[in-house]
């Protein structure tokens, strides 16, 4: 039996013996081998018998498909969407098919269960950048309510109106041909007026990391437990007493009023660097809480609808209220901690910080999260590849 080759680099030495001149008919094996010459500067060259891969079929199939059937969606129409799912639900169903809702909002035929995003219109940007910063301000989060956009989305909005104004007027190029086929191939949430349609949900829950295990914590039937008691529970923190938990089970309201305006009060767990809040419940956590206590209080006094109103007029005005003393007081306390020294011949100003070093403020090693000068002598992130340098988050 004729020895087996290997499928490697065949070197010019081996050529003549499978070239089909040297080959007998007594190893038919070798016989159906494909023939070969030597290379002219004598170097050595893959030999393979694997067939030709089919990315070549696919790469033709594509361009004919694209010649033919996918000429349609080389231009758009202006107010409609320009998805592939549109272009095969008008094939099936005609023009029917074409104006469905799975046709506008899917753009993948095989992936039904994603769905696109509407964006901002410019009549809602504008009228969102108008209300936060006009005449009558309002707060980002009565903004957030009315217009049914998230507090993160109308802070970014008020962000990038104020940039695009300041380039404006440095007489710079905007790429407004650009946002016009943007807005013209994608859907868009309008500016009503009366019958107001929300953008997005705005009061999501956000996943905390104390809610990724799964715990087993028996609990007496007899025994009321609470979203509190839960969170309780994740946090690894002692059970309240009777008496603190029938008053948060009878107002909770109350209980979420505690929680958000005054969150440096929360209770706090475990020691070191791996201290932190007791998870509060879902009531509290949600980016808009005194929407349930509005629904609650809706729910109490149904034949008023006016005082509910009101209640929630002022609960809103009253929430304002305390987040503009908290950000006075913590901008007090950084002015009140640090020592200024302004040279008279120079342009800059040195701060100083009078800090207390151990190791509950600065970590065992030195280094804690919170630490002053926690970055000197370490390099500096940003200067290496790969990393974000952008900003990845608003700050409401």
């Amino acid at each position: 039996m004729p020895p087996r080759i290997h499928n490697q680099r065949v070197t010019n030495t081996l050529l003549p013996y499978l070239s089909s001149t040297s080959t007998t008919a007594s190893s038919p094996s070798i016989s159906r081998l494909p023939s070969t010459s030597t290379a002219p500067n004598g170097s050595s060259r893959p030999f393979s018998t694997t067939p030709a891969p089919q990315s070549r079929k696919w790469r033709t199939d594509m361009f004919q498909w694209l010649a033919k059937e996918g000429s349609e969606l080389k231009s758009h129409v202006p107010g409609r969407t320009n998805y592939l799912t549109r272009l095969k639900e008008r094939r099936a169903r005609g023009e029917e098919g074409a104006n469905s809702k799975a046709a506008l909002t899917h753009p993948f035929p095989l992936n039904p269960y994603f769905s696109a995003e509407n964006i901002l219109s410019e009549e809602l940007r504008n009228e969102i950048h108008a209300r936060v910063t006009g005449r009558n301000k309002k707060s980002v989060r009565a903004v957030s309510v009315e217009l049914g956009v998230d507090m993160r989305r109308v802070a970014a909005v008020v962000r990038l109106v104020e940039l695009e104004k300041r380039m404006k007027s440095q007489n710079k190029q905007l790429a407004l041909p650009y946002a016009r086929a943007v807005h013209e191939m994608v859907p868009t949430t309008p500016l009503h007026k009366e019958n107001r349609r929300a953008h997005e949900s705005i009061n999501d829950l956000p996943v905390h990391k104390l809610t990724n295990a799964q715990i087993f914590h028996p609990i007496p039937e007899s025994r009321h437990f609470t979203r509190a008691d839960a969170g309780r529970v994740f946090s690894a923190a002692p059970a309240q007493d009777l008496a603190t938990a029938a008053a948060t089970a009878a107002d909770p309201t109350a209980a979420v009023d505690r929680a958000t305006q005054q969150p440096g009060r929360i209770e706090r767990v475990g020691k070191g660097e791996f201290e932190t809040q007791v998870l509060q419940p879902a009531e509290a956590r949600i980016p808009h809480p005194h929407l349930v206590a509005l629904e609650r209080y809706r729910l109490a006094h149904s034949e008023e609808p006016r005082e509910s109103n009101k209640y929630y007029r002022t609960r809103l005005l009253e929430q304002e209220r305390l987040e503009g003393e908290q950000r006075a007081q913590a901008a007090a306390r950084e002015e009140q901690s640090t020592n200024k020294v302004a040279p008279a011949a120079s342009r800059f100003e040195f701060r100083f910080r009078d800090v207390e070093f151990s190791e509950e403020t600065v970590g065992h090693d030195g280094r804690g999260s919170i630490a002053p000068g926690r970055r000197y002598g370490v390099p500096s992130e940003d200067r290496k590849k790969g990393q974000v340098k952008i900003p990845t988050s608003v700050v409401v």
